[in-house]
């Protein structure tokens, strides 16, 4: 058994244990400790908000930096203990703004594709809708070891989500599960990959997926934009209407417009809300930025 599965499992079953005033207690203290020792993680985490708030000064960029490393424990203590929910619990703590435009878009027998960050809590999220009648697609990097991303998958799938792992078919199967009026739900703020589409982020060029703006492209399922946030009662999702596909230009032409929209849209929730963004690893590819081979 590897240590990050033993860290993790045991971590799954200790804040299942105690009570959850305790539990979000401990992550936020592991959150300051972390955040104290300055990791690599970190000092990403914080570079990542200078490029959106270059306004930043001490106290308030340290400030926003311990709220998001908080965030993040926040994350992942909801994470271990999500399985113990009712769906009242799931329900009543979730705030949507503009459901009608997810709703509508499915009623419309297309299927609908969402493109989210890595913000609040998606899964979170996702068992909100699956809970309220539009069950979730999705798909997962595959993990080391793999034990833990077999965990991860379980308890996805225990929260009714269906969760595909990303490969070269995955891209068919979602197009199929649309074709089936289903909800795809894609995390796509960053892919450093030459498939990453370029868009400028801030002013400074960075890659996001290609796959919302293709499968939106090939299905003709509308593409919407979500953010998740955390707040005092839970969590928010705000939806804003599907990004329309461009009438001239090529496939490609297409798919960077469509990204560079939804790249646009990000920032202005970031500006707002930059302390649920758990970036911490690199999405800008300037500097000193090396292409993978």
């Amino acid at each position: 058994m590897s240590f990050t599965y033993l860290a993790y499992f045991s971590a799954w079953k200790f804040l299942g244990l105690i009570s959850e005033r305790r539990a979000y207690a401990l992550m936020d203290w592991i959150a300051d400790q972390i955040t104290r020792r300055n990791p690599v993680a970190v000092q990403r985490l914080r570079s990542n908000y200078l490029r959106v708030r270059p306004d930043l000064v001490e106290p308030e960029l340290e400030a926003t930096v311990k709220a998001g490393m908080r965030s993040y424990l926040r994350y992942w203590c909801d994470t271990f203990r999500l399985p113990l929910w009712s769906s009242e619990d799931i329900v009543g703590s979730t705030t949507v703004i503009n459901d009608h435009l997810l709703r509508d878009a499915l009623a419309a027998g297309k299927g609908a594709i969402v493109s989210l960050p890595h913000a609040g809590n998606w899964d979170r999220a996702g068992a909100y809708y699956c809970e309220t009648g539009a069950p979730v697609v999705t798909v997962a990097e595959h993990l080391e070891p793999e034990r833990l991303f077999k965990k991860f998958l379980a308890y996805r799938e225990s929260l009714g989500m269906e969760v595909l792992d990303a490969s070269a078919r995955s891209l068919a199967l979602l197009s199929q599960r649309l074709r089936q009026g289903r909800l795809i739900a894609l995390v796509a703020d960053r892919d450093l990959s030459r498939n990453g589409v370029d868009v400028t982020f801030f002013g400074h060029p960075a890659r996001m997926p290609a796959g919302p703006a293709v499968l939106s492209i090939k299905t003709g399922a509308p593409l919407l934009t979500a953010f998740v946030r955390y707040i005092d009662t839970g969590i928010e999702i705000y939806f804003e209407p599907a990004i329309q596909i461009p009438k001239g230009g090529s496939t490609q032409e297409k798919v960077a417009s469509m990204i560079q929209e939804s790249a646009t849209r990000l920032e202005g929730h970031l500006i707002n809300h930059l302390s649920d963004w758990h970036m911490l690893q690199r999405i800008w590819v300037d500097g000193d930025f090396k292409e993978r081979d």
